[in-house]
């Protein structure tokens, strides 16, 4: 019996090791995957103040003309005014972190003075989850005031996106608000909002999607926790000498 058990289980060696290798390659894509399509601050590229790059689209998700229509619209205020105004979007924020820490650390990294973040703005959008977030130097406030600014981006860009995604006019909607605010013109104000949207919003907040994550993970490792020292002991079984003599 010994001897038939040790032909089965033989036979079915190598069908043992392919299944420990899925579950190795299973749990390392599982673990590894999704924070490979995250972008971290240090993933961009470096800038300063002057530089002609006026839209990082990372998340891919405005389209090349409406492209083209913001970075002139802010090229030719940064000429009128010495106002820079740059957008960002990315697709994944890095674990932990948020789209207001993001933007912090990006607008530092890219203006480490007071000097020069004075006549800056910039607006990040994470695509996972439709997260905002703006920051201004100090030249900038007295016409673009942080109330304006919030309204920008959990308003002008945050409704569009609510009703279906609509990046393009998100952004070419804030364009034209910070162009007309920071130009010294009247505030044209947030959309209008019918239909009963929430400023709230219904999507995935960062906290959720990362919880998601993690649950995928666990799971993952309880599979593996469980079928190795399953086909550990198999293997072991097959290898033993017989005791038939």
């Amino acid at each position: 019996m010994k001897q038939l058990l040790k032909q089965i289980f033989s036979s079915q060696k190598h069908l043992i090791r392919l299944v420990l290798t899925l579950v190795t390659v299973i749990l390392t894509t599982s673990l590894f995957a999704a924070p490979a399509l995250a972008t971290g601050v240090y993933q961009l590229p470096s800038l300063t103040a002057g530089n002609d790059t006026w839209v990082l689209d990372q998340g891919e998700v405005i389209s090349r003309l409406n492209e083209g229509k913001i970075s002139s619209a802010f090229e030719d205020l940064a000429k009128q005014t010495n106002k820079e105004v740059r957008i960002v979007t990315v697709r994944r924020l890095d674990y932990g972190e948020t789209p207001e820490s993001f933007t912090k650390e990006l607008f530092e990294k890219w203006f480490p003075t007071k000097e020069a973040q004075a006549n800056q703005t910039l607006l990040v959008i994470d695509t996972v989850t439709n997260g905002t977030s703006i920051i201004t130097g100090d030249e900038v406030k007295p016409l673009l005031t942080d109330a304006i600014a919030e309204s920008v981006a959990t308003e002008t860009v945050s409704v569009p996106l609510r009703n279906g995604n609509k990046y393009n006019q998100a952004f070419l909607d804030a364009s034209d608000r910070l162009v007309a605010v920071l130009s010294g013109k009247a505030d044209p104000g947030p959309p209008q909002i019918t239909d009963n949207v929430q400023v709230e919003g219904t999507y995935k907040k960062a906290e959720e999607t990362n919880q998601g994550n993690a649950t995928a993970w666990v799971v993952g490792l309880l599979i593996a926790a469980t079928v190795i020292p399953m086909a550990t002991y198999y293997i072991y079984q097959i290898n033993q000498p017989s005791s038939d003599g």
